[in-house]
């Protein structure tokens, strides 16, 4: 038994390279390492919401002459995230491509533990900056990540694409 199977309490049948117990053995490593970061007490990770823009998101038909308009929406939340105090349990981030492209500019919401937003349709511009910024900190400062239509600036009431559940944890036990 490999260090894998016996980690797992399972044989690895013989004749298996061993590059598949190194691949097993990346997996196990692997999902512990993302079972560690649910359970993190730090306040850094714990509390804190990341807010992802696709750089590469341009509406339909737009000129490649010009930025993506993904780019110019991180530009904005960056520097609306300049003057707001506050914003210290939000981070930015771009994203090369979000897999939406019918649908830009997008961004998506997340944190561990907490419900995961994903929007489209958004325009890039100052008023989006802020309203992203403002949604982040809701999004930040609620327990599961859940985020009302209502209580979303007025901006993210529509155009939602998706909202993830919360990743599950799972006992390395039960693989």
């Amino acid at each position: 038994m490999c260090c894998v199977g016996s980690k797992l309490g399972r044989r690895i049948p013989t004749g298996y390279s061993s590059r598949l117990s190194l691949i097993f053995n990346y997996a196990v490593q692997t999902h512990i390492f993302m079972i560690d970061a649910v359970f993190r007490t730090d306040t850094d990770i714990a509390v804190a919401t990341e807010i992802i823009i696709c750089t590469t998101c341009r509406p339909a038909a737009s000129s490649r002459d010009v930025p993506a308009a993904g780019e110019v929406l991180l530009e904005a939340v960056q520097v609306a995230s300049w003057e707001l105090d506050g914003a210290q349990k939000v981070r930015v981030r771009g994203q090369a491509c979000l897999s939406s492209c019918e649908r830009a500019c997008t961004v998506a919401f997340q944190a561990p533990g907490k419900y995961t937003y994903f929007f489209g349709d958004l325009a890039a511009d100052g008023t989006t900056a802020t309203q992203l910024l403002a949604c982040a900190q809701l999004h930040a400062d609620s327990t599961d990540g859940n985020l009302l239509r209502k209580d979303r600036p007025e901006r993210l009431r529509k155009g939602i694409l998706a909202r993830l559940p919360p990743f599950a944890t799972i006992a390395i036990a039960n693989f």
